[in-house]
């Protein structure tokens, strides 16, 4: 116990971590204070104008207050008493100094004028968060959010900055520490574990488990479900690269087929007709003429003698050596079939049976 500028101090000890502060002067507060860090308390507005005062923890004195000075101390090498303030200082928590602290006030004669209690809490800060999500048999997800250290943690969650909605939870809340999510929820999730004297957050991308929702009547049944996309077998539509390719394969053949048919219908047509015009040109009688230029006559109706004939006429002719042939003149403006080499041909080969 020492003065320094007027005050007089109770301080032993070092403080350490988070300092945290409480307002005593209401009656039942409740206060909070790190493991290891130190809680200030509020204790009154100045004791130099209180008479007399005993603070103590769980019935217990920790000092007494008399005319202006420490008469009794029990406050402890980590503890000390401010009184110009008013404040009670305690450094280097630990869980023990967890309890109820009380303030008794007397007047100048002994008389007690009040009495005011607090709840003193020393809690350990949360640490170390971690996401673990897990996706469940029907595509939910699971999502357990915990700390390796900390003292009455509280959760909350948010997704993309939001917090969560009934329409993206399927079960827990955004107070549980296990939430299990719907099959179409993905984004960046956090969770945020907290309590008095800490807040440690951790947050992670997530996605949806592969799972679709099938929404479909198949063989008159209406189905509405969550399936695993990598094996969905209800409702599956082949795909129309799939289908033109398989119905193109299918009617290659008989597209074939029918071209080959389509053409050969004009092919035997035109064949036909060469046959019968061929029939035609063979058994009329053949006419020739020369170009328009020329005045020779046309000559036509040329008989061609019959092998029987010639051999009847090869005996006159051996006894009639000159023989006239009789031609008839015809003057026709077209050739029904041949041209004028053709003419030359059969005249040619005329001299020649001859």
């Amino acid at each position: 116990m020492e003065t320094v500028g007027g005050l007089l101090l109770v301080l032993i000890g070092v403080s350490h971590g988070v300092d945290f502060s409480c307002d005593g002067r209401q009656d039942g507060a409740q206060c909070y204070g790190a493991l290891g860090g130190a809680v200030i308390i509020q204790l009154m507005d100045d004791a130099l104008t209180i008479p007399r005062f005993i603070w103590k923890k769980n019935n217990t004195i920790l000092f007494r207050w008399k005319y202006n000075k420490i008469v009794f101390n029990n406050i402890g090498n980590r503890s000390l008493f401010n009184d110009n303030s008013g404040t009670a200082r305690t450094n280097n928590l630990n869980k023990g100094d967890s309890g109820e602290y009380e303030l008794e006030i007397y007047n100048s004669n002994g008389k007690q004028t009040g009495k005011r209690t607090l709840q003193l809490s020393v809690q350990t800060p949360v640490s170390s968060v971690q996401l673990v999500p897990q996706c469940l048999s029907q595509g939910q997800m699971k999502v357990s959010c915990s700390s390796e250290e900390g003292d009455s943690p509280q959760y909350s969650w948010t997704l993309d900055g939001h917090t969560l909605t009934d329409s993206e939870l399927l079960s827990g809340n955004n107070e549980t520490n296990i939430i299990v999510l719907r099959q179409n929820i993905s984004g960046r999730l956090s969770c945020s574990v907290r309590n008095h004297v800490s807040n440690e957050s951790k947050d992670t991308q997530i996605s949806t488990c592969g799972f679709i929702l099938i929404n479909c009547t198949s063989n008159g049944t209406y189905i509405l479900k969550w399936v695993f996309k990598e094996n969905n077998t209800l409702c599956v539509e082949p795909t129309v690269s799939a289908v033109g390719k398989e119905t193109a394969l299918n009617e290659l053949p008989h597209q074939t087929e029918q071209w080959s048919v389509m053409a050969g219908v004009p092919s035997a047509l035109v064949l036909f007709v060469i046959v019968l015009f061929a029939i035609a040109c063979g058994r009329r009688k053949q006419t020739y003429r020369v170009r328009e230029n020329d005045h020779e006559p046309i000559y036509a109706d040329i008989g061609i003698v019959q092998q029987q004939e010639r051999q009847e006429e090869q005996s006159v002719k051996e006894e009639e050596p000159d023989v006239e042939v009789e031609y008839r003149q015809v003057k026709v403006s077209k050739p029904p079939c041949q041209s004028i080499s053709a003419v030359e041909d059969l005249y040619a080969k005329i001299c020649k049976d001859r």
